[in-house]
């Protein structure tokens, strides 16, 4: 097993997931229930659910596209999202 990889994802998922929505409604469902074991179990699941969706299609996409459009297509993806996000924060909160 590569520990550097390993390392390197789990530390960018965990970061990326600290204060988003998903962790957010998961404390709100835990403030609402006796059982936060089931809680913990359900957003476990889901949250493995969508990675194996994830990683299904990234392995698919990087088995059938060359490295270089799937590089481009996703630092492009990352600056349209951050542009989108930076004008809705400087306008006020409302998206075009």
């Amino acid at each position: 097993m590569d520990w550097k990889i390993f390392a390197m994802c789990f530390g960018a998922v965990f970061l990326a997931e600290l204060g988003d929505k998903t962790q957010l409604a998961t404390m709100m469902f835990s403030a609402q229930v006796k059982s936060p074991w089931l809680i913990f179990a359900a957003s476990s699941l889901a949250l493995v659910t969508s990675s194996l969706i994830a990683t299904t299609v990234g392995c698919a996409a990087g088995r059938c596209l060359p490295e270089t459009p799937i590089k481009i297509a996703a630092g492009a993806l990352f600056l349209i999202i951050g542009a989108v996000m930076l004008y809705t924060a400087f306008a006020g909160g409302r998206a075009a």
